[in-house]
């Protein structure tokens, strides 16, 4: 007889439980009314012990306290934490934080996966007197997009394909300092891997998880380079897609740690294979108009959706830094292994900073290649709408042709810090808080790598470093 009574839900029922409050979120159903529901459903659930409350520091770190539910209950408008603690956020002096509660991100989770008897919610980080915290950027790109919608009707619309790879052994990243080198899963090709081997056993496990948290699933593959990864899903409005970017990494390192596996977003972590990227899908549309459709159009596309690309490709060496926030996204950018890194866009060059994909006119949309998956998720989603709606075009209409993108982080620092938009972008402090972030991990790695992966990259990157590794030095 067992003595614990925890909440445990079918696969079917959490996919359709996740996907109604994804359509209530879609549908932006007032606050106060879905936090009513929430709270009460606690209540009433007996079976539910503990809410994990997640957010993500400056660097995209994704942070989780676990609540006891009881607690939360009584608790959850008055919830704090040492902000001091966190790379990027407050300094020691001036350490706490208040703790919000996006009562429209809940979800429920596979038992199996995350323990039997908890349901997961994303929080906001709050000043000490209640208003948003600047360094938030999941509450800034949330607050962009309710803005626009508010004052424009507009929808933005993404969706991310992310790149991972499978390594053996648990923790592979943290002991890379240690045994040199990652031990791949499988050495098996592109779209190619057997039913029964490990590789398809974690993508099919990952995706069966990913459908059950409502990200409505379209295909999933081993990528071009051995043990590598990629399980699509559907766009959805922007605020929603950069969570999903979270939870898409959290799960696939949940299920691969079950494995005694490894699933590591290391842009480059393999010398002399393709490196990973988090290509993203995005548009733009106003109710059920996709405003980035033109049926006469160059490639199709309207004009709104030339001046976005004709932005983001001007300002695409300020902002190279967003979308690659680590010394290691640097080696990805290599014409070698297929790297955009060229600022210009294409239906076909798979070369390019942008590609324009064939779609029709509910699904046309930008692809921008040249985003890591170790960015920020809620900055890079930002920058680009807000830099493709709102930013810079050049004087004559046209983008310099023939540049490239940084090849290396002390580059791509410079022109960040030199550009007066990312400083009207992110505002002056935590510009200058993403730079010094980034100055402190560039500066733990040889300045000029040379082809071989290194261990410092690994060690200090912010995915992977903790307090006992950063001391390692």
């Amino acid at each position: 007889m067992s003595l614990r009574d925890f909440l445990e839900i079918s696969y079917d029922e959490l996919e359709v439980l996740n996907l109604e409050a994804k359509e209530k979120r879609t549908n932006r159903v007032p606050m106060d009314k879905l936090q009513e529901e929430r709270l009460k459903y606690l209540t009433d659930e007996k079976r539910i012990k503990a809410v994990t409350v997640c957010f993500s520091d400056l660097e995209g770190r994704l942070h989780m306290l676990d609540y006891d539910k009881k607690f939360l209950l009584k608790s959850y408008d008055n919830l704090t934490f040492d902000g001091s603690s966190i790379r990027g956020f407050s300094a020691q002096v001036e350490s706490d934080l208040r703790l919000g509660i996006d009562w429209s991100a809940f979800y429920w989770l596979p038992s199996d996966i995350f323990a039997p008897g908890k349901v997961l919610v994303f929080g906001e980080v709050l000043e000490r007197d209640g208003t948003p915290y600047a360094a938030d950027m999941r509450a800034r790109l949330k607050q962009f997009a309710q803005n626009l919608y508010d004052t424009e009707g507009l929808t933005i619309n993404a969706a991310n394909e992310i790149e991972g790879f499978l390594f053996k052994g648990k923790n592979a990243e943290q002991f890379y300092h240690v045994n040199r080198s990652f031990e791949f899963m499988t050495t098996g090709g592109y779209y190619h891997s057997l039913p029964g081997d490990a590789l398809r056993m974690f993508i099919d496990t990952s995706a069966e998880v990913q459908r059950a948290l409502g990200f409505a699933n379209e295909k999933d593959h081993p990528e071009v380079a051995p043990s590598q990864f990629e399980m699509n899903y559907s766009y959805s409005e922007a605020s929603i897609g950069a969570d999903q970017v979270q939870l898409y990494k959290l799960l696939s390192r949940q299920v691969a740690a079950r494995l005694d596996l490894t699933a590591s977003f290391l842009p480059k972590p393999v010398t002399g294979v393709n490196g990973s990227g988090m290509h993203t899908n995005i548009s733009v549309s106003k109710g059920k108009t996709n405003l980035f459709w033109d049926e006469n159009g160059p490639e199709k596309l309207s004009s709104l959706g030339w001046d976005f690309i004709n932005r983001i490709l001007y300002t695409g060496n300020d902002v190279c830094l967003i979308f690659n926030s680590s010394v290691n996204s640097y080696r990805r950018l290599d014409p070698h292994f297929e790297a955009p890194n060229q600022i210009k866009a294409s239906p076909i060059d798979r070369g390019s900073m942008i590609r324009i994909p064939l779609a029709n006119s509910r699904s046309s949309r930008i692809e921008v290649r040249s985003i890591a998956p170790d960015a920020n998720p809620y900055m890079a989603i930002y920058t680009m709408f807000r830099t493709g709606l709102q930013g810079p075009l050049p004087a004559n209409g046209k983008v310099k042709q023939n540049a490239i993108l940084p090849d290396n982080i002390y580059d791509a620092i410079d022109n960040f810090s030199a550009s007066k938009w990312t400083t009207e972008l992110l505002t002056k402090d935590v510009k200058e808080k993403y730079a010094a972030l980034k100055v402190a991990s560039a500066n733990r790695n040889p300045r000029l790598l040379g082809s071989q992966i290194k261990s410092s990259e690994i060690q200090f990157h912010h995915e992977v470093y903790n307090q006992y590794l950063w001391n390692e030095f």
